[in-house]
C-alpha cells in the first residue's frame, strides 16, 4: 500500500474488486493497455522513452476528462518503482501540501523517489501553487499535475518553466471502442457474463461518451446493470444506451478552455465565409448548453468587425437575431441565430471599419488633446464668433455635389491622416471609388 495516498485511493486498494467501479477495475496498468495518446506515449516519444529508462522529470498532464491523466501519472510512479502521494486541489489545502512534502523527505532520506500527483491543478490559487517550487527544485519531489484547463491561464509561469506539459486529446471513436469491447472481454466482472451488443448500440454508446473513456465505462456498467434480467445472455439493446444517456451533455465547460475553443471555431468560419462550419459551431455550442442569447451578441460582433460596410445589411439582420431569439425563445429564436450566422459566413466581408477604428483610437490616445480646429468649431454665443470659433466654415450642402473639397476636418497635427481603407468587396467597393473620387477633388484643390 502506497504512504501517502488519498483516503479515497487507500478504500480501493482494500475494496475487493467486484465491488469497485468498472471505469476503476479498468484502469490501465501499463502504456500498452492505455488508449489513444500515442502522440506522447509512441515507442519513441519523450514520455515513453523517460518512463522506459527511469528518467523521472516533472510534469502536467492537461486535457479533457476521462483521458488518461490520472492513469498516466500512476504508469509514471510504478514504472519508477517511486511512491505515489495523490493530492486533490479541490479537497486540499496548504497543509495538506505540508503534510505531503514531509512525506516525500522522509521517502527521500530511505533512498527513495517520490511522485507528488495534484489532480484539478489549475484550482489551486498563486500561493499554494508556489508551495511546490523549491520541492520541485531541491528533488524532495517530482512533480505531476492535471489539469482540464489551458496552463497558459492557470498556472504560475514559475511552476510552468519548472515542467513539461504533455497534451492529452480527446479518445476517438475506435479508441473508445477498443476500451468498451476490452472491459467486456477482460474485466473481472464483465468477463464472467455473456454480454451481446450491437455494432450499432456499441457505436451510440460511443458516441455519447464524447470522448471521455471513463464516462464510456460508466455507461456501459449501467447498461449491463439495466440490461440484466437474470437470465446468462445480457443484450445490450439501443434502446437501453438511449436511456442511459438521456440526460447526457456534450463536453462544453461555460468559461473554459472548451468554451472558447468553439466561440473561436464559429467567429473564424464566419470570417473564412465557411456556412457549414459556421453552422456546425453554432449547433455544438447550443448542444452543449451555450446560452443562445451570449451567441447572439458575438454574431452581432461579427457583423461589425468582419462584415463592416461590405454588407451592411448583416448587422441589422444580427440585431433581429437577437431579437427574435428574446422574443421567441429556445427553440424557435435558434433558428433566427442560425440564419444570422448562415448569412454573416456567406456575404462580402470587410475589416476595414474594424482597422479604421482602431487606427484612430491609438492616434487619440497617442496625441492627447489636440486642439479642434477653430472653423468647425461651434460658435452659439457672440464671444465666440468674436473669437474666430466657425469662421470661414464651409457648409458641405451648400458646396458642388455636396462636398467642400479641401476642407480639413482633422486637427492640423494629424491633416492629411486616412484610416478607412474600403476593401474591394461588395458594398465597400463603391464606398471606395466615392471616397478615391473625393480624395482627388481635395488634392486639387490643394494645389
Amino acid at each position: 500500500m502506497k504512504q501517502g495516498a488519498q483516503s479515497g485511493d487507500l478504500l480501493a486498494e482494500l475494496a475487493p474488486a467486484e465491488t469497485r467501479p468498472l471505469a476503476d477495475r479498468m484502469r490501465p496498468a501499463t502504456l500498452a493497455e492505455c488508449m489513444g495518446q500515442q502522440h506522447i506515449i509512441g515507442d519513441e516519444h519523450v514520455l515513453t522513452q523517460a518512463i522506459a529508462n527511469n528518467h523521472l522529470h516533472s510534469m502536467v498532464f492537461w486535457g479533457p476528462p476521462g483521458t488518461g491523466k490520472t492513469t498516466l501519472a500512476r504508469i509514471v510512479a510504478q514504472s519508477a518503482n517511486a511512491e505515489f502521494i495523490a493530492l486533490s486541489a479541490v479537497l486540499s489545502g496548504v497543509k495538506d501540501i505540508r503534510e505531503a512534502i514531509e512525506q516525500a523527505r522522509m521517502n527521500q532520506s530511505a533512498g527513495r523517489a517520490t511522485i507528488l500527483f495534484v489532480d484539478e491543478v489549475h484550482r489551486f490559487n498563486k500561493s499554494q501553487q508556489d508551495a511546490f517550487l523549491p520541492h520541485i527544485e531541491d528533488g524532495t519531489i517530482y512533480f505531476i499535475g492535471a489539469t482540464t484547463e489551458n496552463p497558459s491561464f492557470e498556472l504560475n509561469n514559475a511552476l510552468l518553466s519548472r515542467v513539461k506539459v504533455y497534451v492529452l486529446k480527446s479518445l476517438d471513436s475506435d479508441a473508445i471502442k477498443a476500451v468498451l469491447q476490452r472491459a467486456i472481454e477482460h474485466d473481472v466482472v464483465l468477463s464472467q457474463k455473456q454480454i451481446v451488443i450491437s455494432n450499432k448500440a456499441l457505436g451510440m454508446l460511443t458516441a455519447v461518451a464524447d470522448g471521455d473513456a471513463r464516462r464510456a465505462l460508466n455507461f456501459l456498467e449501467i447498461a449491463v446493470d439495466l440490461a440484466d434480467t437474470g437470465r446468462e445472455r445480457i443484450e445490450i439493446s439501443e434502446k437501453i444506451v438511449e436511456d442511459v444517456s438521456a440526460q447526457s451533455l456534450r463536453r462544453f465547460d461555460k468559461g473554459g478552455e472548451a468554451f472558447y475553443d468553439q466561440i473561436s471555431a464559429m467567429h473564424k468560419s464566419v470570417r473564412g465565409s465557411d456556412p457549414d462550419a459556421a453552422l456546425y459551431w453554432f449547433a455544438r455550442m447550443i448542444d452543449g448548453g451555450c446560452d443562445p442569447l451570449y451567441i447572439a451578441r458575438r454574431v452581432v460582433h461579427m457583423a461589425s468587425e468582419d462584415i463592416g460596410n461590405a454588407d451592411p445589411r448583416g448587422l441589422q439582420l444580427a440585431l433581429d437575431a437577437w431579437e427574435s431569439y428574446e422574443r421567441l425563445g429556445s427553440p424557435e429564436g435558434e433558428l433566427a441565430i442560425a440564419q444570422a450566422v448562415a448569412y454573416l459566413a456567406c456575404t462580402s466581408k470587410s475589416n476595414a471599419v474594424y482597422k479604421a477604428y482602431g487606427e484612430a483610437m491609438r492616434d487619440a490616445r497617442e496625441h492627447g488633446s489636440l486642439e479642434v480646429p477653430l472653423h468647425i468649431r461651434n460658435a452659439p454665443t457672440r464671444l465666440m464668433k468674436e473669437l474666430g470659433y466657425g469662421k470661414d466654415y464651409r457648409y458641405a450642402h451648400d458646396e458642388p455635389d455636396g462636398f467642400a473639397a479641401g476642407e480639413i476636418y482633422l486637427p492640423n497635427e494629424l491633416a492629411g491622416r486616412q484610416y478607412y481603407h474600403p476593401v474591394n468587396r461588395g458594398l465597400e467597393a463603391k464606398i471606395g471609388e466615392k471616397l478615391q473620387k473625393l480624395r482627388q477633388l481635395n488634392k486639387k484643390q490643394s494645389e
